[in-house]
């Protein structure tokens, strides 16, 4: 997939299907939109299109950090994603000159797909509707999509947000359509992991929702392979008493990587959590945690044996 950044950048595309979107989380009912502009453009031999924006429109914290949303949309097979710096001045173009500046004469729009709830515009005055007076006025198709529920409970990025930080990740899971997950970057850690005899992975996530503090069974995605691993989320209760090392107000991110001896300090991954083990617990000596993460290693190791035909996501 081509990213392409800026509005200067943007060429015209031959029969371009563009979808409209911020597409945090990537979630079911973006998907939706994404595929169908893939399958339509598959169908007429033109461009699929991707057209989002960063930061977002709405000023809401993101789900999803813009490099992991571009990983998940290149993953639905669109060819081309541009981003579009949400700024004040590209704030104060209206509906009408976006439509006609941008989808119109710079990328060349033969079909649209947007959900119906999408705003746009200078204060938010466009909508489905806008894109239908003037896709008759440009001769472009639009397909607007209906909002997907489960369960009676619209899908969206704000309610994934919201059960992420309340570690509810069965529904997340099922409004994402797959597990819940970070990227971020391995930094290096205080290797005290390292010396309870679990060598672990110190994540520096980017800008991403995390899920509550704990114990996870985890699959770890590096350079396109999977791997499985258990995760631990927290400020290390027991080596704060132990080691007199300072509490922060963030979380540690560590992975500890089966079958896995590689340095990858600077390198990017994705952690998806599958299931949860158990609660952040302080304990009374760093041999009593040794003994615990032993336990938890074998436990999310028994996890992975039961489910080792599992497809891309078991059940949590």
């Amino acid at each position: 997939m081509k990213v392409i950044y800026g509005i200067s950048k943007i060429k015209k595309y031959k029969k371009a299907v563009v979808a409209l979107g911020v597409f945090d989380g990537v979630h079911a009912g973006h998907k939706n939109i994404l595929e169908g502009a893939v399958r339509r453009a598959r169908r007429i031999k033109g461009t699929s299109i991707a057209l989002t924006f960063c930061p977002h429109p709405q000023k809401e914290e993101s789900l999803y950090s813009l490099e992991h949303r571009l990983r998940l949309i290149k993953e639905l097979g669109i060819s081309v994603c541009i981003v579009i710096n949400f700024n004040q001045n590209f704030a104060h173009i209206s509906a009408a000159d976006f439509i006609k500046n941008i989808l119109v004469k710079k990328i060349g729009t033969h079909h649209i797909y947007v959900g119906r709830n999408f705003r746009f515009g200078r204060n938010a005055k466009g909508d489905v509707e806008t894109l239908d007076v003037f896709s008759k006025m440009y001769n472009f198709k639009l397909k607007v999509c209906d909002v997907i529920k489960i369960k009676n409970r619209a899908v969206s990025s704000t309610y994934i947000r919201t059960l992420v930080k309340n570690g509810d990740l069965v529904n997340a899971q099922k409004l994402l359509t797959r597990p819940v997950s970070i990227l971020g970057t391995v930094i290096k850690g205080s290797s005290l992991a390292t010396k309870l005899g679990f060598p672990t992975a110190n994540i520096d996530p980017h800008h991403e929702v995390i899920p509550p503090s704990g114990v996870y069974a985890v699959r770890v995605i590096f350079n396109t392979k999977k791997f499985n691993g258990a995760c631990y989320i927290g400020t290390k209760p027991t080596f704060l008493a132990q080691y007199a090392i300072r509490n922060t107000q963030y979380a540690n991110i560590e992975v500890n990587i089966f079958n896995f001896h590689k340095n990858i300090y600077g390198k990017k991954m994705e952690i998806q959590f599958i299931r949860k083990i158990r609660e952040e617990k302080k304990f009374p000596s760093y041999q009593f945690l040794a003994a615990q993460i032993q336990k938890d290693v074998l436990a999310v190791k028994k996890i992975f044996s039961l489910h080792s035909n599992s497809p891309q996501y078991m059940p949590i």
